[in-house]
């Protein structure tokens, strides 16, 4: 949110031709990438209709060159909004649910379970901690016991090589985090402290002396399991891999409670094999994870998804082409009136990774899908299903909890 102390300055950048409400949301997850110089924004609809976007408001410091700002917009709404063919989200199947749904954040805060401890990032305690375990567990249980997965605990740091390997960085350049070190050199450190001593600012210290940018901080866990089996065959026909781990996407002034953190636990898991198996284990998964669901009634739905590519040259067709071939799937659950988020997507990636990382089966590169659980969202929406107090949960749910 922007405060007094920031002083900002808002302006109205018109958009000609205007974004049509089918593509509002695309527009509306891409506004803070487009500079770090917008604090906050409005989308202007058509009066007295509400039928498209024609403008978008921005809040930037005073001085800021709002005519280079208003281009990098309107290039963004180019390339990634209004390049997009219109789509409707097609509905896989809805979830049931019991009870109402609302909002517990504010409860977490005030009762102390949860602290902000820097941007994107979010301290919890208990219960929330015993919660997000117990319902890691049963996914991990579920896919050890159904699919024979093989659990994996992988180290945080991810080898930039690796991401690249698969081009991500051309993908997702504005959710990559990456590393840093001093340069390893006694002048270095010497000249580092030197600098502070003297006064000197952290950051521009660390520009100035830091350097290997060759590991970087995951996006999500499956890439640490196409690394892992790179340039060779399979110890069999076909494979199945789980792992939970943290993970990290940058997501600038979108960050919100628990729905949408920098840091974040991820549940991963990974089919590798042949075309046939690789979809069933999706298929098979996907109707688990509804089953699941019932029985946590959480309600949601699962529909067909897109990835947020961005400034790529082919955005668009890449989120049509996931579309049409319904590439991907995500699991979405409600927060409040009107409100969701997606906790899990379902994956297919054809020969892709197989491809990337030399990964082979008896008939060449191998196929890929992975399934992926955000724990943290998973955990808030039961939360906000269920309550912030265990004595409102489902009495299976608060027996396996409680200690």
């Amino acid at each position: 949110m922007v405060t007094a102390r920031m002083a900002p300055s808002w302006h109205r950048i018109p958009l000609d031709p205007p974004v049509p409400a089918s593509r509002e949301r695309e527009l509306a997850t891409r506004v803070f990438f487009v500079s770090d110089a917008i604090l906050d924004f409005s989308l202007i609809r058509a009066d007295p209709a509400p039928a498209a976007v024609t403008a978008v408001d921005l809040a930037v410091p005073a001085g800021t060159d709002i005519d280079d700002v208003a281009r990098k917009l309107r290039y963004v709404v180019a390339n990634d909004v209004l390049a997009q063919r219109h789509l409707t989200p097609k509905t896989v199947w809805t979830g049931t649910a019991r009870g109402k749904v609302r909002d517990v954040f504010p409860d977490l805060l005030r009762q102390g379970i949860a602290w902000e401890a820097g941007e994107g990032q979010i301290t919890v305690g208990e219960p929330v901690l015993s919660l997000l375990d117990h319902l890691d567990v049963r996914i991990k249980d579920l896919v050890v016991r159904d699919f024979g997965a093989r659990a994996f605990r992988y180290p945080t740091l991810i080898p930039t090589a690796a991401m690249q390997r698969c081009r991500y960085f051309q993908s997702f350049p504005h959710l990559m985090m990456v590393v840093s070190r001093l340069h390893a050199d006694v002048d270095a450190y010497r000249g580092f402290l030197c600098d502070l001593d003297g006064g000197g600012d952290l950051a521009d210290g660390l520009r100035a002396y830091a350097s290997g940018f060759d590991y970087c901080l995951p996006p999500t866990m499956c890439f640490h399991t196409y690394h892992q089996f790179a340039d060779g065959p399979l110890p069999g026909p076909a494979l199945a891999v789980t792992a939970r781990g943290k993970s990290f996407r940058f997501e600038s002034r979108y960050r919100r409670s628990l729905e949408r953190l920098w840091d974040f636990t991820i549940r991963e898991i990974v089919f590798i094999g042949p075309r046939d198996y690789v979809l069933d284990c999706r298929g098979r998964l996907m109707e688990r994870t509804r089953e699941l669901m019932d029985a946590l009634g959480l309600g949601g739905r699962c529909e067909v998804a897109n990835d947020p590519f961005f400034v790529n040259a082919d955005t668009a067709e890449r989120v049509w082409s996931q579309h049409l071939l319904e590439l991907k799937y995500e699991l979405r659950l409600p927060l409040e009136a009107g409100r969701d988020i997606a906790v899990s997507s379902f994956n297919f990636h054809d020969r892709f990774f197989g491809e990337s990382f030399a990964i082979t089966t008896d008939d060449g590169a191998a196929y890929t899908a992975c399934a992926g659980f955000g724990l943290e969202r998973l955990t808030y929406a039961f939360l906000c299903r269920h309550g912030a107090d265990p004595r409102d949960w489902p009495p299976a749910i608060r027996k396996a909890v409680e200690p």
